[in-house]
């Protein structure tokens, strides 16, 4: 047959012929191979503890149907005397072909390692910061993977490199603060000094952080209005953040009246402790005379909530004030408010007559 014998691109047709059944046969052989080891695997992963064999079997899954093409053909064409420009062309296809599949294999590689980052995160809001982490790493990957690529073919890299390199600087320059702002966002996100639901103060603004994004992280404030932060700016203030405390430390001070007995004083510091002692979530640490103050004997008092919540808080320290007030009406002890003494002399010679003024 004079048609099978006619000459294509260095080869005849039956040449060809024979070279595309067999790059057929062969990308048919390796798909349903790869498909079936895939299968297996699957099965015997699903009986393991392990994870690691369920990214064998995603990786393997992700084994691209043009790779397979790409190498069945390289295969067929071995037999097949082409010109040296097409033998060029398939050799380029098989590079692209393999860092292709690289990627692709890579890629899975990647996401399997932020998935796990995210599920020992617990689900916590920062978690949502992943994605944006694997998204650079995906896009660093492909960007290394197309250069290597480009020189392996033969294309000059070179001035490709330092064309990208000059306008990288000049994007950069002139998307500054939003690239802080980005970068703030991812070490916010790797960092956590907060999250999602956590009561901060900044400066002088406080509230419950209600959104983290890559620009702005935005609180909602106990009046009710939002307060939206860049991230640049909200790393360079002073956080607080309340949600992270395991317990509240209180003190608070009292006065009792200079009239008091110096043994009902003695006492004082002893009735704190039990009434503290009673409620439940506090540790007591100290109560003490501190000092002779302008109007009032004053005591100061140092405990402990167990529970970080502000109105657990005030619930307990309300308690403790009833319980003050009760024990020293019952010991008849006043509590001192502010007050003055004035001395009036009318002469030289005058007899001192002290008055007491109260201050309300």
């Amino acid at each position: 047959m004079q048609i099978l014998e006619r000459t294509y691109l260095g080869a005849s047709l039956f040449h060809w012929l024979i070279a595309l059944g067999a790059a057929g046969a062969l990308f048919l052989v390796l798909l349903v191979t790869i498909r079936t080891i895939a299968r297996r695997l699957d099965r015997i992963a699903q009986r393991t503890t392990t994870d690691l064999d369920d990214l064998a079997v995603d990786v393997l899954r992700h084994t691209h149907w043009i790779t397979l093409l790409v190498v069945a053909l390289s295969v067929g064409l071995e037999a097949v005397p082409i010109a040296s420009h097409l033998g060029r062309i398939r050799s380029s296809a098989i590079t692209l072909a393999a860092f292709l599949q690289l990627g692709l294999w890579l890629q899975v590689v990647i996401r399997y390692a932020t998935e796990r980052v995210a599920r020992r995160r617990g689900g916590r809001p920062g978690a949502a910061f992943v994605g944006t982490f694997r998204f650079l790493l995906r896009l660093l990957l492909w960007s290394v993977l197309a250069l290597f690529a480009l020189d392996n073919i033969g294309v000059n890299i070179t001035s490709l490199i330092a064309g990208l390199g000059i306008g990288g600087i000049a994007i950069a320059l002139a998307l500054q603060n939003i690239l802080g702002d980005l970068f703030a966002s991812l070490s916010i996100a790797l960092d956590t000094p907060f999250e999602v639901g956590d009561f901060i103060v900044v400066d002088d603004y406080l509230g419950s952080v209600e959104y983290i994004g890559l620009k702005t992280t935005r609180l909602r404030s106990l009046s009710g209005e939002q307060i939206v932060f860049s991230n640049t700016d909200l790393l360079k203030s002073r956080i607080r953040n309340y949600q992270r405390m395991n317990e509240r430390r209180v003190v608070f001070t009292f006065g009792v009246t200079y009239e008091t007995p110096a043994a009902a004083v003695e006492r004082i510091p002893g009735i704190v402790r039990g009434i503290i002692g009673q409620q439940a979530k506090t540790r007591f640490d100290r109560a003490h005379f501190k000092e002779f103050g302008q109007s009032a004997l004053v005591f100061e008092v140092v405990y402990y909530t167990l529970s970080p919540d502000y109105n657990v808080y005030m619930d307990i320290q309300q308690a403790i004030n009833l319980g003050i007030l009760r024990a020293f009406t019952e010991q008849g002890i006043s509590l001192a408010y502010p007050t003055r003494t004035v001395i009036m002399r009318t002469g030289p010679s005058a007899a001192e007559s002290p008055t007491t003024e109260t201050a309300l």
